[in-house]
């Protein structure tokens, strides 16, 4: 009992050792299967980008298998025809040899009497003769005289007598044959009859052949068999011959095409690889040009317009050069006279108490234009030293969020003058990043001030996130938002929403632009998203160090609908009689306002980004609108 239960538990642990084996070795089949397909993959997808880039590949390849398909249609059509005239060669000397041993066979003395006795020495006197008469021929044969089936016994005692054939056999001639020439035959005399058939003759095995068979005298037949070994091994030496020409002819072709497309694809390659030289910035690229095909002429024109190109890319930049020189020595000399007017300003604006109304408020003008104009100044010296490649980076270790609260220190005043309030999500730790505190507190400080100007007196969200490889700030408003592809056209210098309108007042025009700049010479990315009626959003993204090469952003471009429809639902409706166009100036429903000291945004942190107002750009004017609204792209970049 207890061995009973003992082998019972073996037999059980065996079997679930042959099951995990089995399972084992299914999953290792499944791997194994899975790898091969992936590498049959790879290798499928290679060939197939190989396939679509290569031009000379594909006419090789289409060469190849056109001229083989070629080549294999003549080939078997020369083979039909090579192999009916070795048959056909062989029937006409077959024919004439079986013609004359019938005709000596019917006038063979004896061979018109009834079999007696001496029949087989005659018939195998009648055998030696046919053999030995067509010796002088070149054609190998064998011959069988025989007597029918009914003749072969007493007083001949023989079926008749053969030569060609293995040890003297007496073979048996094909039935169908043999059923001509006893019946058929004596409805036409002297006719030979001849079918296709397999025979063993001068021991070379089963060879396919000819059988000719036909009476003679009383009651005799006689059959020739003509083997067709020799046409066998001539026709396969013409197949072997045939295959050899054809597959050097494919090879031929297939190389003759190679290097007809190398003429034409080498020029065209050089062509693309100069095109992609010229496209980034080489251009003293040339084509080599040979003789005076059309090859030759199209190297002829390439060269002829990368010297064009490179013309006229020379003349634009030195215009440029003239250009940027221009505007540095004119915003450098306008120094010293801005300098004078800027302090007889100062004193006649000092004095403006004492003046008349109309002098006086002259006077102030005076000062609020000098200050633009100084400002305009300030920008065009800054965007010169860009275009001259003269910007200089001072980095320095800093937390961004420090620098975040120092640049909005302007745009805090003209918050509490309309009534708003700048909301600032920060992390608890600090976000620090080796950059050019100067030039980020600008970019900054022009995205608040704008988000304030064109927020529709909403509030304006700043958040700061920071990981490993990058910080980001959002400035995120809630104004009339932008118009599509003004995402892009908003850093254009002196890019206007509104092309009808002059700019008289607000910012330069050049604020966007000046930031854009600061933001590439730190390896860092400036974007802008926004809709209309939903705002806009601008994202200041930098590296952790100025120059390594960015990867993302902490921070999203693109809020929520959710972060849209939260702010909106929190905010106060306008006062009575305030009306907020959206997009396209056309008069809608009073938007909600939030009153001084009032919540930005009840929505989540991670959809607040970086905002200016919908229709602002980069040198948009900031002069009056048809609804009452005066915007501008950007405040004066200082520092």
């Amino acid at each position: 009992m207890r061995g009973a239960v003992v082998e019972g538990q073996l037999t059980g642990w065996r079997q679930r050792v042959a099951a995990r084996v089995t399972r084992t070795r299914l999953r290792r089949l499944v791997r194994l299967a899975l790898r091969v397909r992936r590498r049959a993959r790879a290798v499928i997808a290679r060939v197939a980008d190989r396939w679509r880039s290569s031009l000379q590949l594909r006419v090789i390849t289409v060469t190849f298998l056109v001229s083989g398909l070629v080549v294999v249609v003549l080939g078997v059509v020369l083979m039909q025809q090579i192999a009916q005239n070795l048959v056909a060669t062989k029937e006409r000397s077959a024919v004439n040899i079986a013609s004359v041993g019938l005709a000596v066979a019917q006038t063979w003395q004896g061979a018109s009497r009834y079999p007696t006795g001496d029949t087989a020495q005659m018939m195998n006197d009648i055998v030696n003769k046919l053999e030995a008469s067509g010796s002088n021929s070149g054609t190998h044969y064998a011959v069988l005289v025989r007597l029918p089936r009914t003749y072969q016994g007493k007083p001949v005692y023989s079926g008749g007598a053969s030569i060609g054939f293995p040890q003297g056999q007496l073979p048996t001639p094909p039935a169908d044959l043999m059923a001509k020439v006893e019946h058929e035959s004596k409805l036409s005399p002297s006719v030979l009859w001849y079918v296709p058939h397999s025979m063993n003759v001068f021991g070379q095995g089963q060879t396919p052949g000819l059988v000719y068979g036909a009476p003679f005298g009383s009651v005799y037949e006689v059959y020739y068999y003509f083997p067709l070994k020799d046409e066998q091994q001539s026709l396969a030496q013409a197949q072997r011959t045939m295959l050899l020409v054809g597959a050097v002819a494919v090879v031929l072709l297939a190389g003759i095409a190679w290097l007809v497309t190398r003429w034409v694809v080498v020029p065209v390659r050089q062509a693309a690889r100069g095109a992609r030289l010229l496209s980034t910035g080489n251009l003293d690229e040339r084509m080599p040009v040979r003789g005076s095909d059309e090859l030759a002429a199209l190297s002829t024109s390439f060269n002829e317009m990368a010297a064009s190109l490179q013309e006229k890319l020379r003349e634009l930049q030195d215009l440029s050069q003239v250009q940027r020189q221009f505007v540095s020595d004119v915003s450098h000399e306008l120094r010293t006279p801005l300098t004078t007017i800027r302090i007889a300003a100062d004193v006649l604006f000092a004095a403006r108490e004492s003046m008349n109304a109309a002098p006086a408020r002259s006077a102030e003008l005076l000062q609020s234009q000098l200050e633009r104009f100084e400002s305009l100044l300030t920008d065009l010296l800054e965007i010169s030293r860009y275009d001259a490649n003269a910007a200089t980076l001072d980095a320095e270790p800093v937390d961004i969020c420090d620098v975040a609260r120092q640049s909005a220190d302007v745009a805090q005043q003209l918050a509490e003058r309309r009534g708003t309030k700048i909301e600032f999500r920060l992390p608890a730790e600090p976000c620090i990043v080796v950059a050019d505190s100067r030039r980020v507190e600008r970019i900054l400080r022009n995205l608040l001030v704008n988000a304030v100007e064109h927020g529709e007196n909403r509030e304006a969200v700043v958040t700061v996130a920071a990981d490993s490889a990058a910080v980001a700030v959002a400035v995120r408003d809630f104004g009339v938002g932008l118009a599509q592809g003004e995402e892009q056209l908003v850093f254009d210098r002196f890019w206007r929403a509104d092309p009808a309108r002059a700019r008289t007042t607000g910012g330069t025009g050049l604020g966007l632009s000046i930031a854009l700049e600061d933001a590439r010479l730190h390896g860092g990315w400036l974007e802008a998203w926004g809709e209309p009626g939903r705002g806009s959003v601008f994202r200041l993204t930098l590296p952790r160090v100025a120059g390594e090469d960015l990867v993302g952003s902490p921070l999203p471009l693109e809020p929520g609908p959710a972060d849209v429809d939260a702010v909106a639902a929190a905010l106060p409706p306008d006062p009575p009689g305030k009306a907020t166009p959206i997009a396209g100036d056309q008069p809608a429903a009073k938007q909600p306002r939030p009153a001084a000291g009032t919540p930005a945004a009840a929505g989540p942190a991670s959809a607040a980004g970086p905002a200016a107002a919908g229709e602002l750009a980069a040198g948009s004017e900031h002069g009056p609108r048809s609804d009452g609204r005066e915007h501008d792209s950007e405040v004066t970049a200082h520092g």
